[in-house]
This record gives C-alpha cells, structure tokens and sequence, in this order.
C-alpha cells in the first residue's frame, strides 16, 4: 500500500482553484490564467501608444482577460502594476520564460507575478545519496518566502528564462549546496513531476510547476556547503529516518513527492 503521507502528498499537488480562473492571452495565445475579477482594479492602464493595455475577450465562449500589445513591454508593465497595487509576490529581479498552451516562449516576466498570473514554471532538484544508501538534504532557511524552514532535496531551484536545464542543474548546485557537477557521480535525469495548486502570491496565485529532477551520488569527503545564504543546515539521512520525516511532512511538497521517487516508494 501507497504511505497515507504520500498520497496526502499526490492529492495537494493536483489541487483546483480556490475561485473560478479564465484564461489570460496575449497576441500569440494563452499565457496563464487568472481569477476573474483579479485584474479589474488595472483595467484602465494603457499602453505607450494611448491603447487599452487590457480587455475582456471572449475564447471558446467563455471569458478571457487579453494582454495587448508587444508581449514582453505588455507583461513588464503589468508586473510593475501588480507589484505597485500590491498584488504580486516578493519581487526577485528575476525573469522567467513565458510560453504558450503550444511551448512557444514569447517573452519573460518577473517571478514575482508569474503566480497570481497562473504562467507555468520550471524548476530543477537534486537528490543526492551515499554509496551506503544515505541521502544529502537540506533545510530552507528560515527567510525564505515560500516554505521557511521546511526540508528539501539537496537542491531545488527554479529555471530562469536565461538557463537551460543543464545550466541551472549546474548553478543551482553549486549556489545552494557549493558543490562543482565535476565533484558527483553517477549523474542522471531521474523523472519529473508537475504541481497544479492555488498559491498565496498576490492572494489569488495558482501554480502549475514542472519539475525537472536528477539523482547523483556524493562520494566520501565531499561535503555541502550553502553559498547563497537560502539553505539553514544538511544533514544526510539514513532510508528510515528520512521516510520518518517525510511522514511527519517536515519536508515541502514537491521534495516529498521527489524523494518517495527517488525512494522508490510510489506502489510498495
């Protein structure tokens, strides 16, 4: 049988909207989704040409928020809007791609409103483990704006508009955890999970994430160390004793979901 955790787990990663959502376009198709009165209070912004910046549409009959104009001025300005009608979550200075329903990225926007705007994420983890069967795993620090203080893999981080994969695998492990791809082993893509489920940026966000993660091994001697000051402490866990944190819900979602893969515990 599945761990009761776990399948708590699998429920809260495909959870619905708290409130209706409908689509937000822009020129090139459907970027996201928001709820339906969240952009009312912006309606009357405009673009540098004097044009409505927003307007209600119609998509398949039901209703639908347009973005106008060149897609990545359009999204810069409602992200400063959002940001300034304090409707956005913590700004970051950090640009993450935007793609249609089809994949196609047609412009970046800051990772600050990509949750109250439903525009679908990519994020990268690392589990990583001894040759004795022990596994590397970290504790948020305690200022982070999502999940302070809770346990993660070894690594997990977003995927900015500016990396590949591959490039953020690499920096990410070595902002969060010091360590060079080089110093591990037995390096591989080990799966991919997606987290759909509301959010609390700008007090109407929804995530829809896909999760790229790696499994590696650490050799002896080769120890973490945090760069970034966004990682409290590691500790690397026996199997028992991590699976008896992962069933108190020490650790966020998306880890919990990662690691019972890496554990192989999905149908034991």
């Amino acid at each position: 049988m599945v761990a009761a955790w776990l399948l708590d787990c699998q429920r809260e990663a495909a959870l619905p909207p708290r409130r209706p959502r409908v689509p937000l376009l822009c020129e090139a198709g459907q970027i996201g989704s928001v709820e339906d009165e969240f952009l009312q209070p912006l309606r009357a912004l405009t673009t540098g040409e004097g044009q409505p910046l927003l307007s209600r549409q119609q998509l398949d009959a039901q209703p639908a928020w347009c973005l106008h104009g060149a897609p990545q001025a359009a999204l810069a300005q409602l992200a400063t809007a959002l940001r300034d009608a304090g409707l956005a979550g913590r700004w970051r200075h950090e640009q993450l791609a935007v793609r249609t329903a089809k994949g196609q990225q047609v412009a970046t926007v800051e990772r600050a409103v990509v949750r109250p705007l439903g525009i679908g994420t990519r994020a990268v983890h690392l589990c990583a483990g001894t040759r004795d069967g022990r596994v590397w795993v970290q504790q948020r620090a305690f200022d982070k704006p999502n999940d302070p203080g809770l346990w993660d893999t070894l690594m997990g981080g977003m995927i900015s508009a500016a990396d590949t994969l591959e490039l953020a695998l690499e920096r990410e492990t070595h902002e969060e955890a010091g360590l060079a791809l080089s110093q591990l082993q037995d390096i591989r893509l080990a799966g991919q999970i997606r987290l759909r489920r509301p959010h609390d940026d700008g007090g109407a966000g929804f995530v829809d994430e896909v999760i790229d993660w790696f499994s590696a091994t650490v050799p002896d001697g080769v120890l973490p160390d945090n760069q970034d000051g966004e990682v409290e402490q590691f500790e690397l866990l026996a199997r028992d004793a991590l699976l008896a944190r992962l069933a108190r819900r020490e650790f966020t979602l998306e880890a919990s979901l990662i690691l019972a893969a890496y554990l192989k515990l999905e149908g034991a």
